[in-house]
């Protein structure tokens, strides 16, 4: 870091009403449909198969992820989601600093496998997580949304 500050990773374990503000902003940065709820991240940090990892600056949530692990017959696995980063805090290290964290969850967890899924697009983001040694699949993500079905 550039300005001398150590960033750290930090499980969220309660939602202040300035953590609560953070995170609907940086909800909005991955979803422009997505509709904060304060409830649902309460009740999601208290889940035992989520962890919300979150990187603070001057007390602020500016980076955050989420890890959710679930048993299957081939074993337990993994899901990085929502991997958003405040745009004042972007090229300082901190998703790099967010997806080491879950790799070290999966390794300490003895997971099957940590899954993550990015736009073809997003070529840095792609870059960043294979330097932190997640591999392209040869895959299609197909998904089921009830919704949008009316």
């Amino acid at each position: 870091m550039g300005d001398g500050t150590q960033h750290q990773v930090e499980v969220l374990t309660s939602v202040s009403d300035e953590d609560a503000a953070d995170l609907r902003h940086l909800l909005g940065l991955l979803s422009t449909s997505a509709v904060f709820d304060r409830a649902r991240i309460e009740s999601m940090i208290t889940h035992d198969a989520t962890e919300l990892l979150v990187v603070r600056e001057r007390g602020r949530i500016v980076g955050m992820t989420t890890v959710v692990t679930f048993p299957l017959p081939t074993g337990v696995r993994g899901i990085v989601e929502d991997v958003a980063v405040h745009e004042s805090m972007r090229g300082k290290g901190i998703a790099r600093l967010l997806l080491e964290r879950a790799t070290l969850l999966a390794r300490e967890r003895g997971l099957r496998t940590l899954d993550l899924t990015s736009r073809p697009s997003r070529e840095a983001a792609l870059r960043l997580y294979e330097s932190v040694g997640f591999v392209r699949r040869d895959t299609n993500v197909l998904r089921y949304a009830p919704d949008a079905l009316g």
